[in-house]
């Protein structure tokens, strides 16, 4: 029997349940088919807008093949911890091939991009030490900070005025960690990386890059963030996630040698959480080939970008500081925001809705996202869909663009 003080706490979320009562909770909602540029849901045919697989390769037959024979060989799963018997070559030859991509020494493995920036952060930083995060970073990054034991500072967002001020203010000789997503998950605007280096470099700071968004997108071969601005060798952390790119699950760091030696025997989330498994493995690997070998991939998920962009622009939506694949549709209202999503669905188009806490109240977006595989077609349908919601919703515009 549930206690009353757990009653109590459960009984105050309401929220879930008003938005189920009035049928626009759009959370948790089962697909029936492959994560492609159509989904099945509810036996009905949906444009998917609301998908990190950028490149599109979760239906890559390369990459489902590798998986196929992964099982075969090394089984469903590792059964341990990457510390004891939980690593196979092949994890080895993925960090290998990561390193190698990104351009640095080593890397290592994790089983989910969010342990990669709880078991990295909190081992680097430690009680004696400074963390200066961006105001707008994932929220694994705030979670590994609350780990570490670190004094840690926040900046406004993209603010290097500001920045400078807060490291300008701790001891010179200290370790010092500025942690920025590459590309932030919501927005959709890139951190300001080369400066970020330069005042890293004049303040005697670490940089960790989290590129969950930036593999696969930005870089003249999709290498991140880094590469974006050709300062791989300024950037001492670079993070990335196989869950939007690389079409699989699990997370990575790659750094020195070194660096990455220390954080196998320190990182908890790795050590003390079980190794990815043989398929998600052999998956990532496969997609990392298939985005060097396919390089057309990245030039079109670009093609779809800038066209998408464009439309939105011309009909009026408010999307922000954006310049990636991430367009976020600003409606500045939580419930219209719930209302847009559950409307578009109605019309065949997944989109996800964002709303506080995840962002302010004032800043509720629908967050729209783009794959390599959409077609124009398919982009000219929804940008339809989303003129044609807003109309009925009368969201405000930025020019008198008709909708």
């Amino acid at each position: 029997m549930i206690n009353n003080a757990l009653k109590k706490k459960i009984d105050a979320f309401k929220t879930a349940d008003l938005l189920k009562a009035a049928d626009m909770y759009p959370f948790f909602r089962p697909l029936q088919s492959d994560q492609d540029t159509e989904v099945i849901i509810g036996s009905k045919r949906i444009l998917m807008f609301g998908s990190n697989s950028y490149l599109g390769l979760t239906n890559h037959p390369l990459v489902k093949e590798a998986a196929k024979k992964a099982i075969d060989k090394y089984g469903s799963g590792c059964a341990g911890s990457r510390f004891l018997n939980g690593t196979l070559d092949l994890h080895l030859e993925l960090e290998d091939a990561l390193a190698q991509f990104v351009g640095k020494e080593s890397a290592l493995v994790f089983s989910t991009g969010y342990q990669v920036n709880l078991g990295v952060i909190s081992a680097l930083a430690g009680r004696s030490d400074y963390l200066f995060l961006d105001e707008w970073n994932h929220a694994c990054i705030i979670d590994g900070s609350r780990l570490s034991f670190s004094k840690n500072y926040k900046y406004g967002h993209s603010d290097m005025v500001h920045l400078e001020k807060l490291l300008a203010n701790v001891p010179y000789d200290a370790f010092k960690l500025i942690a920025t997503d590459g590309v932030f998950s919501m927005e959709g605007d890139i951190a300001k990386l080369d400066e970020i280096s330069n005042l890293a470099k004049k303040y005697n700071a670490t940089v960790f890059v989290d590129d969950a968004h930036s593999l696969g997108v930005f870089g003249p071969a999709g290498q991140g963030t880094a590469a974006h601005y050709n300062i791989t060798h300024k950037v001492d952390l670079i993070m990335g996630t196989f869950s939007k790119s690389l079409a699989s699950i699990g997370g990575f760091i790659a750094a020195d040698r070194n660096v990455v030696e220390y954080l196998k025997h320190h990182a908890r989330s790795l050590i003390f959480s079980a190794s990815i498994s043989p398929a998600a493995t052999a998956s990532a690997l496969a997609a990392l080939g298939v985005l060097k070998n396919e390089p057309e991939r990245l030039e079109k998920l670009w093609d779809n970008t800038n066209y998408t962009l464009e439309a939105f622009k011309d009909a009026g939506f408010d999307v922000g500081p954006t310049e990636s694949p991430i367009i976020p549709i600003y409606v500045r209202d939580n419930e219209k925001t719930f209302l847009m999503a559950k409307m578009l669905m109605d019309e065949g188009v997944f989109v996800n809705p964002i709303v506080s806490p995840a962002v302010s109240s004032d800043s509720s977006m629908i967050r729209f996202s783009l794959m390599a595989t959409h077609s124009f077609k398919q982009i000219d349908f929804a940008v339809e869909k989303l003129k044609k919601v807003a109309f009925k919703l009368k969201i405000p515009l930025l020019n008198t663009a008709k909708v």
